[in-house]
């Protein structure tokens, strides 16, 4: 083997500053090929700055994009299983469901909402390729939104997005419009699609409160509700009592160009066991942090919540059994279906708050992007109650979470054969009987 110049040898114990200019190359270039290694000035990478807020999921993906008024609104989904069977009829139904215009109690804003799917699909399939769905704009009225120009929306995001940004979209709110979650509630169609095919789950919501009218736990049944129930009235409470006094609660403050919020309940029947991991990503944080990404929501409780706060441990504790097929169950689901951050099999439910909307016909104090306090009346089209067409919304978000969460859980945990005496696939839909929330 060569060796280095003696003028570029290292003495015993020297350091490696010791060495001359170019030393350190002449000693490595001498070193045997196995362990000879590359030394050179390593150029700064640029500084890259990469926004986030648009995309949800890991495996599952989906990527929201449009404004209120612009061209159109969409998504494109990334991940999604090949082989499965899609349509646009898949999604218009959940996409009629959110539209604007369906009741008198809903922003009349007239749009039909109708999406086309531009790619990921072959012959009704889906290719496993990203999926493109886009929903075009059709009812816009830039003119509607002249004082928003310059002056702030109370309790809305015009100010927020000018302190972020230095710029906003005036028109509809731009990107803060409720409008951005047809893109989501397009992809949630699929996945409750895939998480019904894969494991028989069910989602379902329903308000179950609106301003000072509160739906009962026990006027519904977890086990047996069912989406015809729900979609029976304008309102979507599965009580016929219930609904028509929070439908006359939304047409009170409509005519008085006022606004009032409510609580959406959401359950999800025959989940897998096992989704979720601990700590921080917990199946109800990711469930918390989906419900809160929607637009006016300003609150989640899962299980008990917080009426679980005024009970003992030995009150609140579900306890198990064995039930006749051999599976462990809990007597009681105050757990909301999920322990340590992990689905236990029973139903999940949790309930979603949404404020009243801030865009309301009666007169407020604001101030003008220029820093000038005034008076304004807002104009445009608004719902007076944002819960009734929240339901598919959350919903939507529900499915999304499950979705990411199945296919995560898959690929870790179903990589090699299952412990059969305590795991079984996520695939076998649960056959065992729901239980209903109890919080007594």
């Amino acid at each position: 083997m060569a060796s280095a110049p003696a003028s570029h040898q290292l003495a015993a114990g020297a350091p490696w500053s010791s060495l001359p200019r170019g030393g350190f190359r002449a000693l490595t270039d001498s070193a045997p090929a196995s362990v000879r290694f590359s030394v050179g000035r390593r150029r700064a990478a640029p500084l890259e700055v990469k926004a986030g807020g648009n995309i949800f999921g890991d495996y599952f993906q989906v990527a929201t994009y449009g404004e209120s008024h612009g061209g159109g609104v969409g998504c494109v989904i990334s991940g999604c299983p090949p082989r499965i069977p899609l349509t646009e009829e898949d999604m218009q139904a959940d996409l009629d469901r959110r539209r604007p215009g369906q009741s008198r109690i809903t922003t009349p804003r007239k749009e039909t909402d109708t999406c086309k799917i531009l790619s990921g699909t072959y012959e009704g399939m889906t290719t496993g390729t990203p999926i493109h769905v886009f929903v075009p704009n059709t009812d816009q009225r830039g003119g509607d939104y002249t004082e928003m120009a310059k002056a702030y929306r109370p309790s809305h995001a015009d100010l927020t997005y000018d302190l972020k940004y230095g710029v906003r979209s005036v028109q509809g709110g731009g990107r803060s419009s409720a409008r951005e979650t047809i893109g989501r509630v397009a992809a949630g169609a699929l996945a409750k699609k895939i998480l019904k095919l894969k494991s028989g789950v069910e989602i379902l919501a329903f308000v179950s409160k609106v301003h000072q009218v509160v739906l009962p736990d026990d006027r519904v049944d977890y086990e047996t509700v069912t989406l015809d129930q729900i979609e029976s009235n304008i309102c979507r409470c599965p009580d016929p009592e219930y609904a028509d006094k929070m439908i006359a609660a939304i047409d009170k403050v409509r005519t008085e160009g006022n606004s009032i919020g409510g609580v959406v309940t959401c359950i999800a029947r025959n989940v897998p066991r096992g989704l979720g991991t601990p700590v921080f990503d917990k199946l109800e944080a990711l469930l918390a942090k989906a419900m809160l990404s929607l637009p006016a929501s300003k609150g989640f409780e899962i299980g008990s919540g917080f009426a679980g706060t005024d009970l003992t441990g030995s009150e609140h504790n579900d306890e198990f059994y064995m039930d006749e097929s051999g599976n462990v169950r809990t007597r009681t689901n105050r757990s909301g279906g999920v322990q340590g951050g992990i689905s236990n099999g029973e139903t999940i439910y949790f309930k979603v708050a949404f404020k009243p909307t801030a865009t309301i016909g009666k007169k407020q104090n604001t101030v003008t992007r220029d820093h000038q306090d005034i008076e304004l009346r807002t104009r445009g089209r608004h719902d007076p109650c944002v819960v009734p067409r929240a339901v598919p919304m959350v919903e939507t978000m529900a499915a999304l979470v499950l979705m990411d969460q199945l296919m995560a859980h898959s690929a870790q945990c179903e990589m090699f054969p299952l412990n059969l005496a305590l795991q079984e696939p996520v695939g076998s839909a649960n056959s065992t009987p729901v239980l209903a929330p109890d919080v007594a």
